[in-house]
């Protein structure tokens, strides 16, 4: 994956820091809501901006607070943000004017080496010219008006962010990366109930605090991608890893926060090749679990469940032994899902666990040709005939894989109409079983040929 330039949007709560970040990625990525603070983990997307692309950073606001309180570790993300950013968008509310917070944020970037665009957001109107005024003060020249809700301004902006990133442009010649080329980044996404160990595993996975973590559930709030590099025993294998907010069973979510976090978290799934489902070994698996994986086998997404906490629990092989019995009962459409054990705190299994994806994405993937499949097919009939409902034979002709990732194939024959589900259920299982499919959801659809005579 090619490295783009990185520009990081800061500022204090509220000021519209969320809202120029979805503008400029094209899409409502980041939550916004009119509370502060909504915004906690850095969020990053692929801005592009009159033929300018970068990748852009939504940052929490930043909060004169204790280091250890949970505002205090979002301001050490927002830190770190900037640090490894290009240049940064110090933003203010032109219509608050300046306060003490947005003095103390501007002594903290006057020290920093990364460079500094001084933007005045909400400055449409008469309403944002004081503001505008006091800005002049804080050192960073004369700051670019906008409007992040209304898009105004943004021409401005791009002649601030021109100089810096200009010379960090990519190659032209460079291609998209082809989601069906198998060397393609590993969409992988990592859901479950709150304080699973989600932000810790994607923690140790990177090698770095790059998520929020702490005793109190519910941290993550956007779901979160983060590219990196899996040094496999097959050599460097690019993943987007997506860490997502915790899923309590509906009835339970009551805020409008966690209801969009939880839409958010549901959205990251839709996208993603692969979804790891974390579970706390100190809990078992409970009801909420099964919803989950059940959500993401009816979205056609490839299924990886993970242990977490395994290096705490207790009587470890009958919990193994009851995990695995339970999930073969509560998931009967797909037996056999990968379960794998890790302990995100010591980073035990992790190399286990980014190899079983990749080999799950394989099978998700994998297409099959008409010869070796109706080959498959015929054996499959001879074995186990179709029923005959009412004496009437059901005449099943041939098979044909129509697509991948989910795979999906279309069994042509008469009275398929009348196909018993448990018949259907055999041959699903068949092709997983014999085809190299594994444990991945996989479609059917019947077929008749139309009657030239009916009618």
């Amino acid at each position: 994956m090619s490295r783009l330039p990185i520009v990081a949007i800061v500022g204090r709560p509220n000021v519209g820091k969320s809202t120029l970040f979805n503008r400029l990625v094209g899409k409502k990525l980041a939550l916004v809501d009119d509370r502060p603070g909504v915004t906690r983990d850095r969020r990053e997307g692929d801005a592009h901006l009159l033929g300018l692309d970068f990748r852009i950073v939504d940052t929490a606001g930043y909060e004169d607070e204790d280091p250890n309180s949970l505002p205090g570790r979002m301001r050490q993300q927002t830190q770190a943000a900037v640090d490894s950013a290009d240049v940064a968008l110090f933003m203010i509310d032109a219509r608050a004017g300046i306060v003490p917070l947005d003095e103390e944020i501007a002594r903290w970037l006057r020290g920093s080496s990364t460079p500094i665009v001084l933007v005045a957001n909400k400055a449409e109107g008469r309403a944002g010219e004081a503001g505008i005024l006091e800005s002049l003060a804080m050192g960073f020249g004369d700051p670019v008006q906008l409007s992040a809700e209304h898009g105004e301004g943004v021409a401005d902006l791009f002649e601030a962010l021109l100089p810096h990133l200009e010379p960090l442009q990519p190659p032209e010649d460079e291609e998209e990366d082809d989601p069906d080329n198998p060397n393609a980044p590993l969409k992988l996404a990592i859901v479950g109930r709150p304080n699973a160990g989600k932000s810790t595993l994607v923690n140790r996975i990177l090698g770095e605090d790059r998520m929020i973590t702490g005793p109190e559930a519910g941290i993550t709030r956007d779901s979160i991608a983060i590219d990196w590099v899996w040094n496999g025993p097959d050599g460097p294998r690019d993943v987007r890893l997506i860490d997502t907010a915790g899923m309590r069973k509906r009835a339970k979510v009551q805020d409008k926060l966690e209801k969009l976090s939880v839409a958010d978290a549901l959205h990251a799934v839709d996208f993603a090749e692969v979804v790891v489902l974390l579970l706390d070994a100190t809990l078992g698996l409970e009801a909420q679990d099964l919803r989950i994986a059940d959500r993401v086998l009816e979205e056609g997404r490839a299924l990886v469940i993970a242990l977490n906490k395994w290096d705490v629990a207790e009587d470890a092989s009958k919990l193994f032994n009851g995990v695995r019995t339970a999930l073969d009962e509560g998931l009967a459409q797909v037996r056999g899902v990968p379960l794998l054990t890790v302990s995100a705190a010591t980073g035990k299994g992790i190399d286990q666990l980014m190899a079983a994806a990749f080999a799950t994405r394989e099978a998700w993937s994998r297409r099959v040709s008409t010869g070796e499949l109706n080959r498959w097919f015929e054996r499959a009939l001879e074995a186990n005939p179709p029923p005959a409902p009412g004496g009437k034979r059901i005449k099943l002709r041939y098979v044909t894989q129509a697509k991948t990732r989910p795979p999906g194939f279309i069994l042509f024959g008469t009275r398929v109409d009348e196909l018993p589900t448990s018949y259907q259920r055999y041959l699903v299982n068949g092709i997983r079983r014999d085809l190299g499919f594994g444990a991945v959801p996989v479609r059917l659809t019947l077929r008749a040929p139309k009657n030239p005579f009916k009618g």
